[in-house]
């Protein structure tokens, strides 16, 4: 053991271990045998170490004692102990301590997974991090995923504009505008869905079709547009009227609320005065000319609402809509339809549930039954089940069997709130006599017709005798739920 520790300091270049002088004073015994021992000892070293010399063959031999010997022993950095470190670091490729060891393709990937929010703390941490952030790599993903950009990407090597841009100065800073909205119109209402649309972020004013089709798709119409095609910075357009887009402005005045301004109102005029006006707006309105509207009632209401409406000129606040959830016992996917309402035209509803109650609301309105309040509520604790065919014909029939219903939800102890007096005073109508609601479908909007779990079996309906559709495409089902 002694000899191989003598050894083993000759090699490295450097004394005996503490650990080798602790074994050795623990094995001082006899001071005239280890001296014997010791002579034997210094004898073998040169032995072992000319060898070492002399033979080339042992440099394997040598590296491979020397780093046992590095093991157990504090080595230097000279002689065979400096050989065996060359040869152990270059084993393998160092392991980086920090991200700035790894390489700038692997940070580029590891930045274009994190969100755009967390880019800008990022460019701040090093000089590194801020050049490797201008990769047009990361940018495209982050419009590609966060805004669901990707053929209208290739269309910025055109105009000269670069991803980075296109995140930082237009769809990061209005993202909080973008989504469904509701205008402050008074009573009327309205319902805004504000897009990323190519290059631009649209806020699309969504309308009715024209009534009587109301199974039709809805139409649009573009209120405002921001983009970059000046100066490479963000440009708010008031799309109002019939001359083209001119300057407006746009304001966030707090959390799921904003404002949209008009700076050329006179854009918004036409040549032929309020007259001309009122016939362009008519049309996009109703799809008719006013000598086609015969009832003296519903001239009034129409007249009215353009008064009113006109006056604002695209300067409006808007709130935000949230969806409603749709739940395994809803009876209906829950979301947005078109209802019939009589002389009032078409109009946009929102229906939801909660527990055993239905309820629809309006996000278009009317002065009746204002936007934004209850138009219809249904206890789904009591399901009507019709009677045959033959016995629908009869008003009289159906009127005993609403009536039995009604008394039976007056004694249920279960029974929920009475229908509020709004519900009542404005149903929506399909056809005389009967309710209708029809899912909105627009294109970039939430459906809602389908079902969200196992509906019932659906009964047979028919009109009442007496009873006159407005058109011809009314429902011949019911569900009861």
């Amino acid at each position: 053991m002694l000899l191989r520790m003598a050894v083993c300091a000759r090699l490295c270049g450097v004394g005996q271990s503490r650990r080798c002088r602790r074994r050795q004073r623990h094995s001082q015994a006899d001071q005239d045998s280890d001296s014997e021992m010791d002579m034997d000892e210094e004898e073998e070293e040169e032995r072992v170490v000319g060898k070492i010399k002399d033979e080339p063959d042992g440099s394997s031999v040598s590296v491979s004692r020397s780093s046992s010997c590095h093991n157990s022993c504090a080595a230097g950095p000279s002689g065979a102990g400096g050989l065996a470190s060359r040869n152990s670091a270059s084993t393998g490729p160092p392991h980086p301590q920090s991200l700035l060891d790894l390489p700038p393709e692997l940070l580029v990937e590891i930045f274009a997974s994190l969100p755009g929010t967390a880019l800008p703390n990022l460019a701040l941490v090093c000089k590194k991090f801020r050049q490797i952030l201008n990769t047009e790599t990361i940018w495209r993903r982050r419009c590609t995923e966060e805004f669901g950009m990707r053929d209208d990407l290739r269309k910025m090597e055109i105009v000269g504009m670069s991803s980075r841009d296109l995140y930082v100065k237009l769809l990061h800073p209005y993202r909080h505008i973008l989504g469904l909205w509701q205008p402050d119109i008074g009573p009327y209402g309205g319902l805004l869905n504000v897009v990323v649309d190519g290059l631009f972020i649209i806020g699309w004013m969504y309308l009715p079709p024209h009534d009587p089709r109301v199974e039709d798709p809805m139409r649009r119409r573009p209120l405002f547009r921001i983009h970059m095609w000046e100066k490479n910075k963000a440009t708010v357009e008031c799309m109002y009227g019939h001359k083209g887009p001119h300057k407006g402005d746009i304001q966030t005045v707090k959390k799921d609320e904003f404002s949209t301004k008009c700076n050329q109102t006179d854009h918004h005029r036409m040549p032929g005065g309020r007259q001309e006006e009122f016939r362009t707006w008519l049309e996009e309105e109703w799809g008719r000319t006013l000598e086609d509207i015969f009832h003296e009632h519903m001239q009034e209401l129409i007249l009215m609402k353009f008064i009113y409406t006109s006056q604002y000129d695209n300067c409006l606040t808007y709130r935000r809509i949230y969806l409603p959830p749709c739940l395994p016992s809803d009876l209906l996917q829950p979301g947005l339809f078109k209802g019939t309402y009589g002389s009032h035209g078409l109009e946009i509803i929102m229906l939801s549930f909660h527990g055993s109650k239905a309820k629809a609301t309006k996000l278009t309105g009317d002065p009746n039954v204002p936007a934004g309040q209850l138009t219809l509520e249904i206890d789904l604790n009591h399901p009507v089940r019709l009677p045959d065919l033959e016995h629908q014909r009869s008003m009289e029939e159906l009127s005993r069997l609403v009536l039995g219903v009604h008394e039976e939800a007056q004694r249920s102890p279960q029974a929920g709130d009475a229908p509020s007096e709004a519900a009542e005073a404005d149903p929506p109508q399909g056809a005389e006599g009967s309710d209708s609601a029809t899912p909105a479908g627009a294109e970039d909007m939430e459906p809602g017709a389908a079902a969200c779990s196992a509906a019932p079996e659906p009964q047979p309906f028919v009109l009442p005798l007496g009873v006159m559709a407005r058109n011809e495409v009314y429902p011949r089902t019911c569900k009861m739920w």
